[in-house]
């Protein structure tokens, strides 16, 4: 028996060592090489489409000609692979003409009457869908999200989808930078080629496009002059990657960084608490090449606005079973936002208070909390599900629209 025991010891010990070894040597492969940092952070060479041609979208449940494949050129020069598709409704009313279009790839996307509905439509909104990590624009939930941005007028939004550099038929290879310049390449095309105002462009934003966007609307809010949107939506947002880094869970459960991670959060009330080894944690996060600094990009944008006295419209849209991103990011999001509302700030203790008058509790559907200043609606929405992906199909987003552009 004892013999037995001291070889579970030794062979259980071997295991936790290897385990231990693999583990280090993962962590240094990520924090010290690009290479491998950038797949991990954007994890683009996992397709998930890689048995259907993204050029024939009926295998995606499209209607004939419904999308039009087509690119769009970076300022650097990478060429973007983007998706314009029409709103059922307006497909329908012009379906014959439709049907006779050439199919495929369009060179010369401007030539499509797809396009024409959407230029010469005085009263056509234009979603830009901003996707998170993996995939390509066909990928899992994100097909049923670009019908449900446009279920609450299917004759007026169209939806422009896009894969960042490196993702899908896109060229070259991601980094925050380059990511940057092509979610500010994709508003250009839709303000500069399709001529769509910007107060009829919305952007929808999941995960790490949640990033890429605050990033987006802060540059084009930082220009001369200065645009803003229709609105913005952000599902599953992170406060940034060193931070998602320290309280992330793998399957929700295996802490990320081990020992080193945030505490876990389960409460409404809570920030995210600090790492249990702070120092480490911040020493590591040196190493991290893209930041994608969410907290602060969106806080700034607001204090623009504000300062300026221009309309704004955000809202965040998170589910407590989301287990890629924990919600407690869109609570420390929302902190950070509301506290550039404010001269002198608000503590994040004192907001709870704020919120616990201004919350409606919708029962098994989450919570809601809408802040409103003299120029702008900032609405938190917590849903009890949703998970992390398939959030992006639910009625919720649909709603989301609608009330913004109700706004207008």
């Amino acid at each position: 028996m004892e013999s037995i025991l001291r070889t579970s010891l030794k062979y259980g010990s071997i295991s936790a060592a290897t385990f231990v070894g693999i583990y280090a040597c993962l962590l240094g492969l990520i924090t010290n090489h690009s290479f491998f940092q950038g797949h991990a952070v954007y994890l683009h060479a996992i397709q998930t489409t890689w048995f259907k041609d993204l050029n024939v979208p009926e295998a995606f449940g499209f209607l004939h000609n419904q999308v039009t494949p087509f690119s769009i050129e970076s300022s650097d020069g990478e060429s973007l692979y983007a998706w314009h598709i029409l709103p059922p409704e307006l497909y329908r009313k012009h379906e014959e003409r439709l049907l006779k279009e050439p199919v495929g790839f369009a060179q010369d996307v401007t030539s499509r009457l797809a396009f024409k509905l959407l230029r010469e439509d005085p009263d056509a909104i234009l979603v830009i869908h901003m996707h998170g990590a993996t995939g390509t624009v066909g990928s899992g939930y994100r097909v049923p999200n670009y019908r449900v941005l446009s279920a609450g007028r299917p004759d007026k939004i169209h939806v422009l989808a896009f894969d960042y550099r490196g993702f899908g038929y896109s060229t070259g290879s991601p980094s925050e930078r380059g990511v940057l310049q092509d979610g500010i390449a994709a508003v250009n095309w839709a303000i500069k080629v399709a001529g769509i105002p910007h107060e009829r462009i919305l952007i929808f934003s999941h995960s790490l496009g949640t990033a890429v966007t605050s990033a987006v609307i802060n540059h084009f809010v930082l220009e001369s002059p200065s645009t803003n949107f229709a609105g913005v939506i952000f599902v599953a947002p992170f406060v940034d990657v060193p931070t998602l880094v320290a309280t992330y869970r793998i399957t929700g459960t295996i802490p990320m960084l081990g020992p080193f991670s945030s505490p876990f959060v389960t409460s409404m009330y809570e920030p995210i608490p600090p790492p249990r080894f702070p120092t480490f944690v911040r020493y590591l996060s040196t190493f991290i090449r893209d930041k994608w600094l969410t907290g602060d990009r969106i806080a700034e944008f607001v204090r623009i606005n504000e300062a300026a006295g221009r309309k704004y419209r955000l809202t965040f849209i998170h589910a407590q079973d989301d287990y890629d991103v924990p919600w407690t990011h869109t609570l420390t999001l929302f902190h950070r936002v509301v506290n550039a509302t404010i001269p002198g700030g608000i503590l994040f203790e004192d907001l709870r208070f704020e919120k616990e008058v201004l919350q409606k509790d919708l029962g098994e559907a989450g919570t809601v909390v809408e802040w409103k200043t003299g120029n702008g609606v900032i609405r938190e929405e917590i849903l009890k599900y949703g998970l992390h992906d398939p959030i992006m199909g639910d009625s919720v987003v649909t709603q989301a629209v609608m009330r913004i552009l109700d706004m207008k």
